[in-house]
């Protein structure tokens, strides 16, 4: 693994260590050297560079799954601009109000890229906002001759990146990044998965997300090549990894589903004959998943970690783990990392005793740009409050269990959503669930579980949720109390379950 304080000098480290190795493949055969990316960027840097962009310029970009996205990145890298990664499903409200408070001077977008008129979007913004100019990339960049380009490079704890959370229901929260965070975050990550150069890894969800960019920074350490689609489609980015001979098949429950989904359809071949594992994160993982995986599509199954944009994988499990705990658990912390747990009464909890997860973590961001969402996110000894709920068992592996937000309170009770979804999962006739809190004039709230079926002709009934979750033990109290039938969940790019759509569509 080689070892650099910044992007940049990793990508002209790996471009003199393995020159001719190819970092990137896109679903259209196009493949990107590691001199290649170094030129380009350089090239790119230096048209940038012509437009104004230098040291500490904000730059927004909202970009695919392109290999031009990896080259803006290295380009931005080489001029020691901010960059802020948009995900292309942000709309006029969040990329507006990113771009007014980050005082973004470049937006660069698609002219339009899966039915959405990106320009028409991000010329509307920039009359709105002073100062913004915006740059349409349709894989093509602007480039220059690089000879004039001065040494730029910030330091490894300069804050040099944006990167927004989702915003759902409200505006989006910018965490500030070093380089530094990510190349921790990669590295960590590498050591788990024992990445070795002639892996090939699926980069298949959207690159603006944090973990595209740890993905990229991995590719610079080990020196493997990631394999590129700019938006995943369940036959055809399936194909596109078969054919690449892709060995780290990630990237989460949805992806796996996918990839179960389509070794299911012809049971005599194997999918992916090369995958060494699966990653995991970004969303809740049923423990019945990762055995599924590991005995039909192969390899060490699921090896999932856990992290938030704020603090990209917290804990990370390994390839040597044993089933139960890459089943069970999102692995050990990462090192530095420092974990602790407090219980709803704000106890530290003991053991295997659930708790609101707070860490502290050399990856950690360092604070919002709006410095006053500071106080609530930190606690009164520094850990960052993630919100989410979880176990630590006394050999350190890490069990979410759920959110603090989706704790349903039915007449004083707490029921988890994460523990029905998970039982739910192993039911014969589910294929996919999630379980929200209604509001309920009588309980406050009820527990409704949404549910998509392998096959809609022989949907699961009320009655058949209700015994089969009888017979996994539950109490009545636990027991949801309303059943719904979709054709499939809406996930965000990430691959989690927007609960908040169905929250809105079945809680009249």
């Amino acid at each position: 693994m080689l070892a650099a304080d910044t992007i940049w000098r990793l990508i002209e480290k790996r471009a003199a260590e393995t020159p001719d190795a190819t970092t990137a493949v896109d679903e259209r055969g196009e493949s990107l050297t590691f001199a290649a990316l170094q030129q380009r960027a350089e090239e790119t840097a230096a048209g940038l560079a012509a437009m104004g962009v230098g040291k500490g310029t904000v730059v927004s970009w909202q970009l695919p799954t392109w290999i031009d996205s990896v080259v803006l990145v290295g380009a931005l890298c080489r001029l020691g601009a901010l960059q802020n990664p948009i995900l292309p499903i942000y709309r006029e409200r969040e990329v507006g109000f990113i771009a007014k408070q980050a005082a973004t001077r470049l937006l660069i977008v698609p002219s339009e890229w899966r039915g959405f008129e990106f320009e028409a979007m991000a010329r509307g913004i920039a009359k709105n906002t002073d100062g913004l100019d915006v740059l349409v990339c349709d894989r093509e960049l602007p480039a220059e001759d690089p000879s004039t380009l001065l040494d730029a490079s910030p330091a490894s704890d300069a804050v040099r990146w944006l990167f927004y959370t989702s915003g759902t229901t409200a505006d989006p929260k910018g965490a500030q990044h070093t380089d530094k965070n990510l190349v921790v975050t990669a590295a960590g990550m590498s050591e788990r998965l024992a990445l070795v150069s002639q892996d090939r890894s699926a980069l298949v969800f959207p690159f603006t997300h944090i973990g595209g960019i740890t993905w990229m920074v991995a590719s610079l350490l080990i020196g493997f090549t990631n394999l590129l689609d700019e938006a995943f489609d369940p036959v055809k980015t399936v194909e596109m990894l078969q054919r690449e001979n892709v060995t780290i098949a990630g990237s989460g429950t949805f992806f796996h589903l996918a990839y179960l989904k389509a070794q299911r359809e012809n049971p005599s071949q194997k999918l992916f004959p090369k995958a060494r594992c699966y990653p995991g994160g970004g969303a809740t993982k049923p423990p019945q998943i990762h055995y599924d995986v590991k005995k039909e599509l192969g390899g060490a199954g699921v090896v999932s970690g856990y992290g938030l944009t704020e603090s990209p994988i917290l804990t990370m499990a390994s390839v040597d783990d044993p089933d139960d705990a890459l089943a069970l658990s999102e692995g050990r912390p990462m090192a530095g990392v420092e974990l602790k747990l407090v219980t709803l009464d704000g106890r530290i909890a003991g053991p295997n005793e659930e708790g609101e997860v707070r860490a502290k973590a050399p990856q950690m961001m360092k604070g919002y740009l709006d410095s006053s969402l500071d106080v609530e996110a930190f606690d009164e000894d520094g850990y960052f409050r993630t919100g989410d709920l979880g176990r630590l068992d006394e050999n350190g592996f890490l069990a979410i269990t759920g959110r603090l937000k989706d704790i349903i309170i039915r007449k004083g009770e707490n029921i988890s959503a994460k523990e029905l979804e998970d039982f739910l999962f192993t039911h014969e006739k589910v294929a996919d669930v999630a379980v929200i809190g209604l509001p309920d004039a009588e309980s406050g709230e009820r527990a409704c579980a949404v549910v998509v079926c392998k096959d809609a002709g022989n949907a699961l009934t009320f009655d058949e949720m209700v015994s089969f979750l009888k017979g996994k033990g539950l109490i009545i109290q636990k027991l949801p109390e309303q059943l719904e039938i979709v054709d499939a969940l809406p996930r965000n790019p990430a691959g989690k379950v927007v609960k908040m759509e169905l929250r809105t569509r079945f809680g009249v």
